[in-house]
């Protein structure tokens, strides 16, 4: 049998928030870098607990330990079915773009790969798309994928 050609990316992380634009990129990663090491990133938005103000911004609500631990419960079953034999997860808790491009950094990736997600014009204005953030933010090489029209 013969072996893949090696793509130059050994370690790469994925980030991962259920959206079939994520699930999209997570198929890319595992089916465009066979043999690479792949970690699934997923980070529960600890911005639950806040809620929007009239500036664009947001204001912290009163901390619900239980509706985090929840949110953190739910995704840790929901990343662990996405998981295939020899990949690995680390979920985290905070902000999806830092926590990311942290994680990533942590475990010595050499790509990070996230899908891109649709926005209106006013949406993106106001608070930008995280995958862009992340490849402002990364040290690391960022592969986005967008999902195709008509696909989910």
């Amino acid at each position: 049998m013969t072996q893949p050609e090696p793509t130059g990316f050994a370690k790469i992380a994925v980030g991962v928030d259920f959206s079939p634009s994520s699930q999209n990129a997570l198929a890319l990663a595992r089916s465009r870098f066979p043999g690479a090491q792949i970690r699934l990133l997923h980070v529960t938005d600890a911005r639950v607990t806040t809620s929007p103000d009239l500036m664009g911004g947001v204001t912290p609500a009163v901390f619900d330990a239980g509706l985090l631990n929840s949110l953190e419960d739910s995704d840790a079953r929901r990343l662990g079915a996405l998981m295939q034999d020899g990949e690995e997860t680390e979920q985290l808790v905070g902000d999806p773009v830092t926590g990311i491009v942290e994680a990533a950094a942590r475990w010595g990736a050499d790509l990070i790969v996230v899908g891109t997600h649709s926005q209106g014009a006013l949406e993106h204005f106001f608070i930008g798309s995280s995958a862009e953030k992340i490849v402002g933010r990364s040290h690391i090489p960022v592969l986005t994928v967008r999902l195709l029209e008509g696909r989910s």
